[in-house]
């Protein structure tokens, strides 16, 4: 397992610090109106002063838990159907041409027939991002379990163990790294759609404060929002990377 390396945290900062150059010099002397592209300063300040007010924090609440119910929704199908179609070629022949079929249709296009069908509130945005995140979490999960080496899967055969007590002590745990990749990219894909289905078929977090915002025309506002969302999901993805590391589930290879 590799270890967190000073150009793990230091490249980042290096990229971030480019861009934010970028984007100040840009507003500065492209001639750009601030309300089309608001300075880092006012954008600063508008974070500072909606992180500070209680105004923001009940709807980022509701946007937080309609993505953690939306991404456990899509993996409670997700995982026991790759498990099925790992347990049988039939099933997997089966289903095989409907999963492609299904993925291209886009997600946000279901929110229609989500509001027709279940109506409006947190459900119908929890089931929009299932729906989003579903292939996120099947196809990793599919190919860790598929991946497994054949070695140890013949030596637990060798020894007795049954099709379920190999599923269950070595396959599983082998694949629960490309599980858990899956879920990582699950749950912040899982924030985007709670705050798109919000937007479509209304609520009460993040995208209702986007709607509003687009409204007003305050982009200075939106940059805000955008920033807090964008931070809330890479450090709940950093968090779940970091308990991989801790629980030597993740073995990545270095490279120079």
């Amino acid at each position: 397992m590799r270890k967190l390396s000073t150009r793990d945290v230091v490249a980042p900062l290096v990229l971030a610090t480019v861009l934010l150059a970028g984007w100040w010099l840009t507003a500065r002397f492209s001639g750009i109106p601030e309300l089309l592209l608001p300075s880092p300063g006012t954008v600063v300040s508008r974070l500072g002063a909606d992180l500070s007010g209680p105004t923001i924090w009940p709807y980022l609440g509701v946007t937080l838990v309609e993505a953690l119910g939306g991404c456990l929704l899509g993996a409670a199908v997700a995982v026991p159907l790759a498990i099925a179609t790992h347990l049988s070629r039939w099933w997997e022949a089966a289903v095989r041409p409907f999963l492609g079929a299904t993925q291209a249709i886009p997600a946000i296009a279901l929110a229609p027939l989500l509001v027709v069908w279940i109506g409006y509130g947190q459900l119908p945005v929890m089931v929009l991002c299932a729906l989003m995140v579903f292939f996120p979490i099947l196809i990793p999960a599919v190919v860790g379990l598929a991946h497994i080496d054949s070695s140890v899967i013949d030596a637990a055969r060798v020894d007795g163990a049954g099709r379920w007590a190999r599923l269950a002590h070595i396959e599983a745990p082998l694949a629960l790294p490309h599980i858990l990749s899956g879920l990582r990219n699950g749950f912040t894909l899982s924030i985007t759609g709670a705050v798109v289905g919000e937007m479509v078929m209304g609520g009460n977090g993040m995208g209702t404060i986007l709607t509003l915002e687009r409204e007003a025309a305050d982009t200075a506002g939106m940059f805000a929002t955008l920033i807090i969302l964008c931070s809330i999901a890479a450090a709940i993805y950093s968090l779940i990377q970091l308990a991989e590391r801790r629980l030597s589930l993740v073995d990545t290879p270095v490279r120079p």
